[in-house]
């Protein structure tokens, strides 16, 4: 009899790569799978391939999906200027989902019988993973021989030096997650609640000639489709220059403290320079072209959004729903939104939109009323005082 296929989530790292030799060793075929939503450079993706067949994999591939992300995800995340806890773009958690539709549809593909991931029992990573399988891949066996086993590091180290394969698995002080949409930093300093982390902790550092520089980023119906006036067609093309402007000054570092899907608090750094310029820079372009109703509303249902793919509520049937509101609520976001770089930081400058709404003929703010006169506002002021004239005169001691 053949030997039962297992689709093993191959990150490269030191779970998943104990978990392909493992399985094989058990009498396995494996099948070696990593899902790159962006977070893994060319020579990475090689690197894997080699070790995933050092490791016994009898088959290895890359699932490129990173655009799938941006269509499916990212796009409904700009619209909806998604920050969890008005901080965290919600970057690799979002992608890990994209990660598993992805290792769920290829394991249906070649017929696996199993889908394996390296995630732990103590994080979110091991919901996002299993409820995606249990959804897309129904009967399919999910194998998690960290998480089951409670292995340590060094009896992983130890079982893959015992069966011939060395590569460098040392602990680092910080453990990074790095994807299109910014890079998470645990460990070190932010596991005191006191401290913040030190320079050196970061990967992106200070490398801009210029003090201080402008950055314009075009929108058309809330997409970005230009940057400094260069046009881009490629959505994640766009939102990789906008990262390499922003990282060269060190924008778009932070710490946020949330809650996790399992019921404890978790503390996270991350560099995000993109997400942070592009949302700010969405933010800016809406506040002048939707009304006030269309800003209040998308605020509500993007952090429903943003709480949703936090908590791999992804496949939930509402988030089509919601993602028709904030598609809808775009038409009329065109235009170019100005910030301004210093290192570490930046500002808002201003807008440029052919749907400016403070273009308006009736008044400017402050100035001169066109739409309206003096005794028309006076009437109005009146007509809208009515409810608390009603109150305070029947209850006069409630005065304030």
């Amino acid at each position: 009899m053949a030997n039962k296929k297992v689709v093993v989530a191959f990150s490269g790292g030191l779970d998943t790569s104990y978990t392909v030799m493992k399985l094989t060793q058990d009498g396995w075929d494996v099948y070696a799978a990593c899902a790159n939503t962006g977070g893994f450079s060319a020579e990475q993706l090689k690197t894997n391939e080699e070790n995933a067949y050092k490791l016994g994999a009898k088959a290895y591939v890359t699932l490129d999906v990173t655009h799938e992300y941006y269509e499916k995800s990212l796009k409904y995340m700009i619209f909806g200027n998604v920050l969890r806890n008005n901080c965290y773009p919600i970057s690799v958690s979002s992608e890990r989902i994209f990660q598993a539709i992805a290792i769920a549809r290829y394991a249906k593909e070649i017929g696996a019988d199993a889908i394996a991931h390296g995630s732990t029992g103590a994080g979110n990573d091991q919901i996002r993973f299993d409820m995606t399988f249990l959804v897309m891949a129904p009967g399919v066996e999910i194998i998690t021989l960290t998480r089951d086993k409670a292995l340590s590091r060094k009896e992983e180290v130890d079982y893959l030096n015992e069966h011939g394969f060395y590569a460098d698995f040392t602990k680092l002080k910080y453990s990074y997650n790095v994807g299109i949409w910014g890079t998470s930093i645990c460990g070190g300093e932010i596991l005191d609640p006191t401290q913040g982390l030190p320079e050196e902790a970061y990967l992106k550092h200070v490398t801009a000639k210029e003090e201080e520089t402008e950055l314009k980023i075009t929108f058309e119906k809330g997409e970005i489709v230009a940057v400094n006036g260069e046009k881009f067609d490629d959505k994640i093309a766009a939102i990789q220059k906008i990262e390499e402007i922003g990282a060269s000054y060190a924008i778009g570092r932070d710490c946020n403290v949330g809650d996790t899907i399992i019921g404890i608090k978790g503390r996270v750094a991350f560099e995000a320079a993109a997400p942070k310029l592009i949302i700010e820079a969405h933010r800016l372009l809406e506040k002048s072209t939707l009304s006030k109703w269309q800003q209040y509303w998308k605020d509500q249902v993007g952090n429903w959004y943003g709480m949703f793919l936090h908590e791999s509520q992804y496949l939930e049937p509402v988030m089509p729903d919601i993602e028709a509101m904030l598609t809808s609520s775009q038409r009329n976001v065109n235009g170019t939104a100005i910030l301004k770089l210093r290192p570490y930081s930046f500002q808002t400058v201003g807008i440029d939109s052919p749907d400016d709404l403070t273009k308006s003929k009736l008044g400017e703010y402050g100035e001169m009323q066109h739409g309206w006169t003096a005794e028309d506002a006076k009437g109005f002021i009146k007509v809208s005082s009515t409810p608390l004239r009603v109150y305070y005169g029947m209850h006069p001691n409630e005065e304030r």
